[in-house]
């Protein structure tokens, strides 16, 4: 071993590992200057050419758990299904208030009102039984190539029974050689009602359409049913080790027929819903109600694909501008512009007079203008914002460690870029999100519930020291605005000003409206029987607050909320837990307080009232309800049933003002925050603009791939210096020993040379 080392030693200090050095070097200097290596910063995450393709880079932090539109329900999910599927109406991109248009449709769906006998009557008809939807679809709509769709000379589904060899040998779709394409027809839509139908499919607005869809809870009872018996016998034959094939695992709904839903040509159909529920378009809007071929749910249903999990949940399959050709969540997901999308255009009008007019920059060209998007996992809010510094991605949200560094506020409360973000050409883009989180009582528990003037006064007082004004800029980053009541900005009802706040929590002052003083909170809870937050007896009142803040970093936040009600002598019991607990306890009525949160399924304000609909409770739904405070106040309930249905009228703004008053006094929220979202974006994106409620807005992003290459390659200098600094050094140290060890080499070369033994064996003779 001693020997080997020497050896290894000697040659590293030999000529030709100085030569190869110099010239690794001499390489490394050649590679800097290349045109191609030059154009792509050493630190790039992307080739050369993906940089310089019209390609948006993007990021997620959470796997998507379903991509199949009849089961997804969360917005990480619908962000990639969005651009993939299309339901029958979209939101117009740039217009305020949010306005329904047309998707895949010839125009807007033609509505015939009808009496109990079914027949026509005019929409004012007070007792109006249905009302009868029909639907025309846009001739030339194409799904992506897929092979469900492929088919043999005989016009017979070449991949409906693949054989064992080939499913053995499947990796991904791609390994399918033959893809085909096919047209958009009205039974997509109504077997995708279908499929929603099913309870195996576990669709969760299946409850939700069974009380308005006519003939559904009888299809849904009737084929579930079917399916069960179906998924036993294929169970019972599996277990005696038989193989049923591919059609048992496939449940042809094309068999069954829902009476409210029916097709009524290839390109035109129509639903029927109970009674007049204007609100019924939002839900077409969603990806609930996107089209499915029954051949690609006969194809996926193939039990070989499904233990490759190559099925619709993981493979969406839509007439969409995108297609998914990559889904691995572990690392990358990836989309592909449609190749068979129709000829389509960015809007020519609509934008609102103070937005942005470059917004309408490209007013009329065809889309999408993206080529290719390409989303990769990021778990971590450090990582991603500092790519996005580097131009490595094209957008990104904004973490509260990221806040100050981009975002200064003055003194007024106005946000505006940190001059180091206005320097790179950074824009941001801020707006009040469609969204209510609130501080929740329990109107059935007896302390903190009930309706008389004395419990209303307590859960006023509560209401005022929770300042949410405070915990907006502490916990925000003041990135919100404080609720006056359950409907946020920008949905019907909502009112501005003086006229939309909460007398009983705020005054209007100086042209704003400005929280009661804990004065008032205080004489509050003396009127509500709790003088200095005391019991008669002269204990403390104690109450309990329930949440699902568990972590660490929640203990900033729980102890903000205990400081709010110590300020009325009140001591809070702080009782955490985990999610799925918080939420039993919740359903169970089991709570005195906790916080929750709503998202805007569709811009009505029925989808915010019906979460204090008495109807809704908890206590009076099994659970099940979402009105998880339990507020049951018969007068908002009796004007919740007259507004529930209405137009958007002067009529219905009026009954809601009332519906709010009441509900503003009775306090069963203490009514929190609409949060503000904040996305940053860099100079070369383009046509951004916020729109909380449509879900397939990819369509219309631009990307100017070149400034973008410029910027990055500007932004990420290669330093040499430390490196040629660095060889010096080794060169430095490698030439003294070089020099020794050339020397050594050569004096043991001398005496090893025959003159030099012979020299030797002369003077031992000599000495002998």
């Amino acid at each position: 071993m001693q020997s080997l080392n020497k050896s290894l030693f000697g040659r590293l200090l030999n000529r030709g590992f100085i030569g190869r050095v110099l010239l690794s070097c001499g390489l490394l200097s050649v590679a800097i200057q290349s045109p191609v290596l030059a154009n792509t910063p050493w630190n790039s995450p992307y080739s050369h050419d993906q940089i310089a393709s019209k390609t948006l880079f993007s990021s997620f932090d959470q796997s998507p758990k379903h991509l199949d539109p009849v089961v997804s329900y969360s917005s990480n999910e619908w962000s990639i299904l969005g651009q993939i599927y299309e339901p029958p109406l979209q939101y117009h991109y740039l217009k305020r208030p949010y306005t329904l248009e047309p998707l895949t449709l010839r125009e807007m769906p033609k509505v015939r009102y009808l009496d109990k006998d079914a027949q026509p009557v005019d929409a004012q008809f007070e007792a109006i039984a249905y009302s009868e939807y029909t639907f025309s679809l846009k001739p030339g709509v194409l799904y992506q190539p897929h092979p469900a769709f492929a088919q043999d000379a005989q016009g017979e589904a070449l991949y409906f029974n693949l054989d064992p060899a080939t499913l053995n040998s499947l990796n991904n779709l791609n390994d399918l050689q033959q893809g085909a394409q096919r047209q958009l027809r009205s039974d997509d839509y109504v077997y995708a009602i279908k499929r929603m139908a099913l309870r195996q499919n576990h669709s969760p607005i299946l409850d939700s359409m069974t009380q308005y869809i006519v003939g559904l809870e009888e299809f849904s009872k009737s084929v579930t049913a079917l399916y069960q018996t179906q998924l036993d016998i294929q169970k019972q034959h599996a277990g005696e080790g038989e193989s049923l094939g591919a059609k048992v695992s496939y449940f042809d709904l094309n068999k069954h027929s829902i009476s409210g839903v029916q097709a009524i040509d290839s390109h035109s159909f129509k639903i029927t819903i109970k009674g007049k529920y204007p609100q019924f378009l939002y839900w077409l809007s969603m990806n609930f109600f996107a089209p499915i071929p029954w051949e690609v749910d006969r194809f996926y249903k193939q039990p070989g694909l499904v233990k490759k999990n190559i099925t619709l949940d993981t493979s969406p399959v839509g007439t969409g501008p995108y297609q998914l050709v990559e889904n691995n969540p572990n690392k990358q997901m990836r989309l592909l512009k449609n190749p068979n999308y129709r000829a389509d255009f960015y809007p020519v009008d609509g934008l609102p007079s103070d937005a942005n007019p470059n917004l309408l920059a490209d007013a009329g060209k065809p889309i999408p203008f993206i080529d290719e998007v390409i989303y990769s996992l990021e778990k971590e809010s450090v990582p991603l914002w500092n790519k996005f510094l580097q131009g490595y991605y094209d957008a990104s949200g904004l973490s509260s460690d990221s806040f100050d560094q981009a975002i200064s506020v003055s003194s007024s409360g106005s946000m505006s870029l940190t001059p180091e973000m206005a320097e790179k050409g950074i824009q941001f883009l801020n707006v009040i999100q469609p969204s209510t989180l609130y501080f929740g009582f329990n109107m059935a528990d007896e302390q903190v519930g009930g309706y008389s003037p004395q419990q209303q006064k307590l859960r006023q007082a509560i209401s005022i020291a929770l300042n949410f004004e405070e915990y907006i800029s502490i916990f925000m980053n003041g990135r919100g605005v404080a609720a006056q009541s359950p409907i946020p900005p920008g949905i019907f009802g909502f009112n501005e000003g003086q006229a939309g706040i909460n007398p009983w929590v705020y005054d209007w002052l100086e042209q704003r409206p400005q929280r009661k003083s804990i004065d008032v909170a205080k004489a509050l809870l003396a009127e509500a029987g709790y003088p200095n937050g005391r019991l008669p007896n002269g204990e403390p009142l104690v109450l309990h607050y329930d949440t699902a803040a568990t972590g660490p970093d929640s203990q900033s936040l729980l102890n903000w909320y205990r400081k709010q009600f110590a300020a009325l002598g009140i001591q809070l019991v702080i009782r955490a837990t985990n999610y799925n607990r918080f939420q039993d306890k919740v359903r169970g009525a089991k709570v005195q307080m906790f916080s929750w949160g709503w998202n805007a399924d569709y811009p009505d304000p029925e989808n915010f009232l019906f979460l204090l609909a008495g109807k809704n409770a908890a206590i009076n739904t099994n659970g099940a309800g979402i009105n998880s405070s339990n507020y049951d106040n018969p007068k908002f309930n009796a004007l919740f049933a007259q507004v529930q249905n209405m137009d958007n009228t002067p009529e219905r703004q009026a009954l809601i003002d009332k519906m709010v008053h009441i509900a503003q006094q009775d306090s069963p929220w203490a009514w929190g925050y609409h949060p503000q979202s904040l996305a940053l974006y860099h100079s070369w994106y383009h046509n951004v603009w916020a729109n909380p409620l449509a879900n397939n807005t990819l369509k219309y992003k631009r990307i100017e791939p070149e400034q973008r290459k410029v910027l990055q390659n500007e932004w990420n200098q290669v330093v040499t210096w430390p490196f040629w600094l660095l060889l010096l050094v080794i060169i430095g140290a490698i030439y003294p020993l070089r020099k020794a060890y050339v020397k050594r080499q050569n004096a043991t070369l001398l005496l090893a040379s025959p003159l030099a033994i012979n020299t030797v064996a002369t003077s031992t003779s000599s000495k002998d």
